[in-house]
């Protein structure tokens, strides 16, 4: 399965749990959606990751791809310590200029 660069940089992040890793894959403007709630900038996203790796510590492993222009769904099988692990979920990215600009993601 061949990822963009962006999305692979994405599960390189969040299986070392390197939440500034991960923050700067997004755009300063970048959003992120997870849970019910929205993070928006680099250093909301920074500290919602951060809080998530602690509290889950998951792990992600890309099982598709599909990509429409600049959005692109990754579905991922992510383990961790929560309910219901392993759960396939899905990551719904917009990607402009290279950098991610929004992120939702969904069971």
């Amino acid at each position: 399965m061949k990822l963009p660069n962006i999305v692979q940089e994405l599960i390189k992040a969040q299986n070392n749990f390197d939440s500034e890793a991960y923050a700067n894959l997004f755009s300063e403007t970048g959003v992120a959606y997870d849970e019910g709630k929205t993070h928006t900038g680099r250093k909301e996203i920074q500290k919602w990751i951060a809080e998530a790796n602690e509290k889950y510590k998951s792990v992600m492993q890309a099982v598709e791809y599909t990509e429409k222009g600049n959005k692109g769904i990754l579905s991922a099988k992510v383990s961790g310590t929560f309910e219901g692990s392993p759960a396939v979920l899905k990551f719904n990215f917009e990607i402009n200029e290279g950098l991610i600009q929004s992120l939702k993601i969904t069971g």
